[in-house]
């Protein structure tokens, strides 16, 4: 603790101030360039570490149904028909899925359209 008796603001700041005023102002421009590049790499790395952007992987299971080599025409069309009414429910949900993000995404675009972005 001895080292923090001899600390003093007031003659730190003169201290920087002094040296502040002995650069040239490229000199300075180029410091604080650099000192910004290098804050926001540590930033970056220090964010990157609590963002996710990747969801978890989920495992993904496929189930084929076992048909008999000898089934009949009519057998054929209405599993068909059966299968596109449920191909068509799904598709309707998958689209009021898109028209939902497609209004959030709306709403962030009028959001920053008015901050004039």
């Amino acid at each position: 603790m001895s080292f923090l008796r001899f600390f003093n603001i007031a003659a730190a700041l003169r201290d920087l101030r002094q040296f502040l005023a002995t650069r040239r102002k490229h000199d300075l421009l180029f410091a604080a360039l650099a000192v910004g590049i290098t804050t926001t790499v540590m930033v970056g790395f220090y964010l990157d570490g609590f963002v996710n952007m990747m969801p978890p992987w989920k495992r993904q299971i496929t189930y084929i149904e076992s048909w008999p080599a000898d089934r009949s025409l009519e057998e054929i069309l209405a599993q068909q028909k059966i299968d596109m009414e449920k191909k068509k429910v799904e598709d309707a949900k998958l689209e009021a899925e898109r028209k939902k993000r497609q209004a959030e995404f709306k709403k962030i675009d009028d959001a920053l359209n008015r901050w004039g972005l």
